[in-house]
């Protein structure tokens, strides 16, 4: 997962930073939100998964958020980066590939489900947004790390030997 961090700040360009992820890095990014405004204008972001919008008020330094629709001026380029995200998530799902050539609605389950198993296969970086100064975005951040990054558990049991006897043992993360 990346953050682009400091969409308050002057020059903050989100498809800027998507494109030099794809050049400098040779990465895959995939946005999973955009940014509402920008500069001295950033208010939130918009969760293209869920396809949502979420703004922060400064008074909560971000701990207050507010859902709501996806403003107006915003829902061209919205759809734009959804139908992307959706085309790239496709790839890591058949169920997803069948529903989005076929034009059908898509749940944000199922596209959290597309977008980990890209994660888990080191093909594709979910991207998001915020101001982490003011706490813009930090909240939704710390979901996605919980939604497609890996977890212990995805690792399976770990080979290792029993201190006092030397006998071969395994560990698994769900053990206590």
């Amino acid at each position: 997962i990346s953050f682009v961090n400091k969409m308050d700040r002057v020059g903050a360009d989100f498809p800027n930073v998507l494109r030099m992820m794809e050049e400098k890095l040779a990465a895959h990014p995939v946005a999973v939100q955009l940014p509402i405004g920008k500069e001295d204008t950033f208010a939130g972001v918009i969760d293209l998964v869920r396809e949502k919008a979420y703004t922060f008020t400064d008074e909560s330094q971000g701990a207050e958020i507010v859902e709501g629709a996806i403003p107006e001026q915003y829902r061209d380029e919205a759809s734009r980066f959804r139908a992307t995200l959706l085309e790239t998530a496709a790839d890591f799902d058949d169920e997803l590939m069948h529903k989005v050539l076929g034009e059908e609605s898509v749940d944000a389950a199922l596209i959290t489900k597309a977008l980990r198993a890209g994660v888990l296969k080191n093909a594709i970086s979910p991207v998001l947004c915020g101001a982490s100064f003011r706490h813009k975005g930090v909240q939704p951040l710390m979901d996605a790390i919980v939604e497609y990054l890996p977890s212990p558990l995805d690792r399976g049991e770990i080979p290792g030997s029993d201190p006092g006897s030397g006998e071969p043992v395994a560990r698994s993360a769900k053990d206590g």
